[in-house]
């Protein structure tokens, strides 16, 4: 096999890139900004044949990225990951085309991103949405029925419009309520009905639905739904964040405000007042526990705020 230097190859990608995929400008102007700082490596290590790159090159590639050199800062683990697929594509194309034996990237996996932390509401600025719906209205009726299930329950905006009548259990006693949620891949769960949630639905069923539905004029009707848009048909997830959007800004809530962010303070706030994590798990529909202990790290720095204000010694 005839040997090939990094840099020709890199251009014959590229090429290959523009001409063959249709790539854009702009993705090729990054594809070759990322293979640039690579081919600089591998000269700077004396590398210049395609042949000679190993796993343990670009092992060391890696560490570079993370660490910076003189010419460069340190990188994120998500720009890292960027730069590792350009140059594992870049690799693939080599072998594919000939010019290397196996793929020396073959092994070698781009760093995960950290994991964000969810963005949970203080305790104030839920309540303060609640209290913000005009319940004077019939629509208001929904509106406030709707954040309450959203917060009282965990659930995920697409579980909350598609919720029907009749997956509301609230015949009994006002503390014996329930909902039955519909999660991903059709996973159902039953979850509890808080008082609060509990009475914004009697209201809205009592006096806001009805009055809805005797009017609609949607072709498509309600099927049934719980949350109905002034038409009459069911409401629709942008329709239900919009509500959530418009009532943050009426209640004064500068921060960033999403459904999922709901959802978020609804298991962070259950974790910080003791609630178990396997507990919260069942709640939120979570098929393991490793997805829900995310909050946990929430509810530690929480705790790390209390414990630096209030502790003699913390300071």
């Amino acid at each position: 096999m005839a040997t090939a230097r990094p840099a020709q190859a890199v251009r014959t990608w590229l090429d290959h890139l523009a001409v063959e995929r249709g790539l854009s400008a702009n993705t090729l102007a990054a594809y070759r900004r990322d293979l640039g700082r690579y081919l600089d490596f591998l000269a700077a290590e004396g590398i210049e044949d395609l042949g000679a790159i190993t796993e343990a090159t670009l092992t060391a590639y890696q560490l570079r990225l993370a660490e910076g050199d003189r010419d460069h800062e340190p990188l994120s683990a998500s720009s890292r990951a960027r730069m590792l697929v350009a140059v594992r594509g870049f690799h693939r194309f080599a072998l594919a085309d000939g010019l290397l034996a196996s793929d020396p990237a073959a092994g070698v996996r781009p760093p995960r991103p950290a994991k964000r932390l969810p963005k949970a509401l203080p305790l104030a600025d839920v309540e303060a949405i609640l209290g913000a719906v005009d319940t004077e209205t019939t629509l208001g009726l929904r509106d406030k029925a709707l954040l309450e299930v959203l917060y009282g329950t965990g659930a995920r905006i697409s579980e909350a419009v598609g919720l029907d009548v009749d997956d509301l259990d609230i015949s009994g006693s006002a503390s014996d309520g329930t909902v039955l949620l519909r999660g991903k891949g059709g996973k159902e769960r039953l979850v509890p009905l808080g008082s609060y949630a509990r009475a914004a639905l009697d209201a809205w069923l009592v006096r806001g639905r009805p009055e809805i539905a005797a009017g609609a004029t949607d072709p498509r009707g309600s099927g049934g739904a719980l949350f109905l848009n002034a038409r009459g048909g069911r409401l629709s997830r942008q329709s239900a964040w919009t509500v959530l959007t418009r009532t943050a800004d009426r209640a004064g809530v500068t921060r960033d405000v999403s459904p999922h962010t709901m959802r978020h303070s609804f298991a962070t706030h259950l974790l910080d007042g003791g609630a178990d994590v396997r507990v919260v798990q069942e709640l939120l529909g979570h098929a393991s526990v490793t997805t829900t202990q995310i909050y946990t790290m929430v509810t530690v720095d929480n705790l790390r705020e209390v414990f630096a204000t209030a502790h003699p010694r913390a300071r």
